[in-house]
């Protein structure tokens, strides 16, 4: 068992204790981030950062603990970028103006995002402006920013892709909503693929990174296997951006 994965599964045994069960995975979190007892007052000091006040365009990930976050950037009038699960189906654009009163919440949900939103390739992101913000769950961050999720590299492929079409970059801000318990107090060593992030957001506090290392750039092609390409709509479309 590498570092990772010994992290995750201490995590996970405290996780238990204050996560909402999935109507489909029920507590298996190898296969989905929870939303968890105090998630309201971690979304309450997402939206009190300076970073969020400021941001007019966003990609947030379907983690179920972002629900309250996507909830309020429709109602704040955000538009926002968010995968599809596991990007099966790529990703889809919620434009607030698309979403009728009194919808925000089913619009924040991964079945109503998918009904009221638009999928939106990533020729399409390319040429929209780039994120202001990356809002994402995770199974656990360290004080210095690494980020670890379920095991299976989406935000990682998601951060590739979006820097390779220049959509992100280094100033670009991420911010992690997580449970206190998932809140890792030690420093940790990244490997080439893990993305750091600039703020962890707790029920209880906004931690700040002050001593952020350097994010990967690019897809890591020669880590993927063909069926994860095959399976995954935007890295088929950047295979074929190479191939022309």
């Amino acid at each position: 068992m590498n570092n990772a994965d010994y992290i995750r599964k201490k995590v996970w045994k405290n996780l238990s204790k204050v996560a909402q069960p999935d109507t489909r995975f029920h507590l298996n979190f190898a296969e989905y981030i929870p939303d968890f007892q105090g998630s309201r007052e971690a979304t309450e000091n997402i939206l009190n950062l300076k970073e969020y006040k400021d941001c007019k365009y966003a990609f947030v990930t379907p983690d179920n603990c972002l629900t309250g976050v996507r909830k309020q950037m429709i109602d704040n009038e955000i538009p926002y970028v968010m995968s599809t699960y596991g990007i099966y189906r790529g990703f889809v654009l919620i434009e607030p103006k698309n979403v009728p009163q009194g919808s925000s919440l089913y619009a924040a949900w991964l079945d109503g995002a998918e009904h009221f939103g638009n999928y939106i390739k990533l020729n399409e992101i390319k040429n929209r402006q780039k994120f202001d913000l990356l809002i994402t769950g995770a199974s656990a961050v360290s004080k210095n920013g690494v980020r670890f999720g379920k095991g299976h590299g989406f935000f990682d492929l998601e951060w590739g892709m979006f820097s390779e079409i220049g959509v992100v970059d280094e100033s670009t801000k991420i911010i992690a909503l997580v449970h206190d318990c998932q809140f890792v107090q030690e420093d940790l060593n990244p490997n080439k693929t893990d993305i750091l992030v600039d703020f962890i957001v707790t029920p209880t506090a906004v931690h700040s990174v002050q001593k952020r290392g350097t994010r990967p750039k690019g897809i890591h092609w020669e880590l993927l296997e063909d069926t994860q390409i095959e399976n995954t709509p935007p890295l088929k479309e950047l295979m074929q951006w190479r191939s022309i």
